[in-house]
């Protein structure tokens, strides 16, 4: 998410943001990660510098969720090492450097969308506006609805606000429109490119071709737990078709 971190109690000392640092996004050097005898990620070496907006594109099992839980923090290698603006993803999610979008996430279902957002900013010391933030992801006009009564893609677009009231340096998503009918994911990237011409760094997970090629600068292709392409949109096209 940013600079900040989530108070607990005491206001945390904001430190250099690494933005400014010129050092890598995200590195990955020989990532694996088994769960017993089955291997989900096999030797993943990635580098995504500050400010793309990258596309992990594979089907259903190629590693990609195993992999952005890894950046995240939220899993540990099997082997290799894993680094988010050159510290280990958990330091970096401390810091409120990294924020995400998940398929599914824990919504409260009774309050309303904007009682979500100002609740989810009052965890941090430093934030953007509620109303900003809402504005960008493009929940105002759904602002003052209960969160149950939300289509799908108004959830996923409420879930991109509360990530972004912390102005995250590092913005995930994993599968974000899964489910969602045309106009939902037509309306929930138009919300993504828009932020994403701030210069944010944006990693998303897709099995969608047609997503990764209207709105990531480069495609990584992902089969049985490893890369098997990696390049712009326009050399995977060609690449495939050959």
């Amino acid at each position: 998410m940013s600079t900040a971190t989530p108070r607990t109690g005491l206001e945390a000392t904001v430190t250099e943001d690494p933005r400014t640092d010129h050092m890598d996004a995200v590195r990955l050097t020989d990532l694996h990660k088994s769960f017993g005898d089955v291997t989900a990620v096999d030797g993943v070496d990635l580098t995504i510098s500050p400010g793309e907006v990258v596309a992990l594109l594979g089907p259903n099992g190629a590693g990609k969720t195993t992999t952005i839980d890894m950046i995240l923090g939220l899993s540990r290698p099997t082997k290799g090492d894993a680094r988010v603006f050159g510290m280990s993803p958990r330091r970096a999610a401390d810091r409120g450097l990294v924020a995400a979008v998940m398929q599914t996430a824990g919504l409260l279902p009774d309050i309303t969308v904007r009682e979500t957002v100002q609740l989810t900013a009052s965890l941090f010391s430093h934030r953007i506006d509620a109303e900003e933030a809402m504005h960008r992801a493009g929940v105002t006009d759904f602002a003052s609805r209960i969160v149950k009564k939300c289509s799908g893609g108004q959830q996923q677009r409420l879930r991109f606000a509360m990530a972004l009231v912390s102005d995250p340096a590092l913005l995930i998503l994993d599968e974000p429109t899964t489910g969602m009918d045309v106009e939902g994911r037509r309306s929930f990237w138009e919300a993504i490119h828009a932020d994403a011409e701030r210069g944010r760094t944006i990693v998303f997970a897709t099995h969608y071709l047609e997503e990764a090629d209207a709105f990531a600068d480069r495609i990584v292709l992902m089969r049985h737990g490893r890369i098997i392409a990696d390049g712009t949109v326009t050399a995977l096209r060609e690449r495939l078709d050959r």
